[in-house]
């Protein structure tokens, strides 16, 4: 049997794998958590209860272990892999770090975003910062054989949250209580641009493939649906979930970005304001049978069915609410006085 251990394990992307690598005999699965959602992990699954980041407690928690397969799901910044990197370089057979689709060069100089495609954003700190750990593990992978593996994934989302393009610090549902009540709902652009979202089972099938698998040493893979839509598809299927109409109002990026406290910045024009196609034959290759077999209008209804049924997921934010509103008068606004 192996021995796997997830840095994080419980999030968006990592709940899934969680889920799926506990129904496998061949691994024993290890969670690094501080608790979240520790009532859902399998019974199977072992948890060390404790902070990553308070590095000489793991140390002791882990000592004499050593894992076949160590995944971080949660290391965001170089000081988080370079501790990583201390605790783990004599204790695992490889190293998955979960990078980001959004290190691709931006503004991008193809639509179709292959592994080779070249890491650059002007735009947003966190993706430089993911770019800043990927050079720094695969510099210790050419100097001294430490073994990652670099993930990338664009917008992967569960059932906790519905996924658009614009929304405030409380998350979408503030989103979708504008499309229950008939009003307007901000949308970046013109709506035309690509974009790319995968139901977080389906992620997880392509990267359970690369637990353990020597072929993806040293190598960097996207993981992602091949179902490419623009963001007025997106917004249609949420509206449809909901049994409602379609009401986009288009703003730039650029003037969202300079408008707004939030981090449209990064998060648009470093990211969703840009079409992208995903070529994703790497990881078929070497995770043969490897698909995405959930379309988003499906994922998306699972997604509007569960925040419906689920209270705790319908976290309010009037204070984007207001934002919104007050956007959409002051372009109104501005086109009267034009008239």
């Amino acid at each position: 049997m192996q021995r796997a251990l997830f840095i994080g394990g419980t999030g968006t992307i990592s709940m899934a794998i969680t889920r799926l690598v506990a129904l496998d005999p061949d691994w024993e699965l290890y969670l690094i958590n501080r608790g979240n959602r520790s009532d859902e992990v399998p019974d199977n699954v072992r948890i060390i209860n404790a902070d990553i980041n308070d590095e000489d407690k793991i140390e002791e928690l882990i000592d004499g272990l050593r894992f076949d397969c160590v995944c971080e799901f949660i290391g965001f910044t170089p000081d988080q892999v370079e501790r990583d990197y201390r605790l783990f370089r004599a204790r695992c057979g490889q190293y998955i770090y979960i990078s980001s689709a959004s290190a691709y060069n931006k503004p991008c100089r193809s639509y179709v975003i292959t592994e080779g495609t070249s890491l650059a954003n002007p735009f947003w700190e966190y993706s430089r910062n993911k770019i800043y750990c990927e050079s720094f593990l695969m510099d210790k992978y050419e100097k001294e054989g430490f073994p990652v593996t670099i993930v990338r994934p664009s917008h992967t989302y569960d059932v906790r949250s519905v996924p658009l393009g614009v929304h405030g610090k409380n998350g979408s549902w503030q989103v979708v209580k504008r499309m229950l009540e008939g009003k307007p709902v901000i949308v970046q652009g013109d709506g035309t641009s690509l974009w790319t979202m995968t139901f977080n089972e389906d992620f997880a099938k392509g990267f359970t493939g690369l637990m353990g698998n020597h072929h993806a040493i040293g190598e960097s893979f996207q993981i992602t649906s091949d179902e490419t839509l623009t963001w007025n598809q997106i917004y249609e299927a949420i509206a449809d979930a909901l049994e409602v109409d379609y009401i986009p109002y288009y703003v730039s990026s650029e003037f969202l970005a300079s408008v707004s406290d939030y981090d449209y910045f990064g998060s648009l024009l470093g990211d969703k304001s840009n079409s992208v196609v995903f070529d994703n034959s790497k990881i078929k290759k070497i995770v043969p049978g490897y698909s995405c077999t959930v379309r988003f209008d499906q994922g998306v209804r699972k997604a509007v069915d569960y925040c419906l049924s689920h209270p705790e997921c319908q976290i309010p934010d009037p204070e984007f609410d207001l934002f919104c509103d007050r956007v959409i008068d002051a372009l109104e606004e501005a086109k009267d006085s034009l008239r």
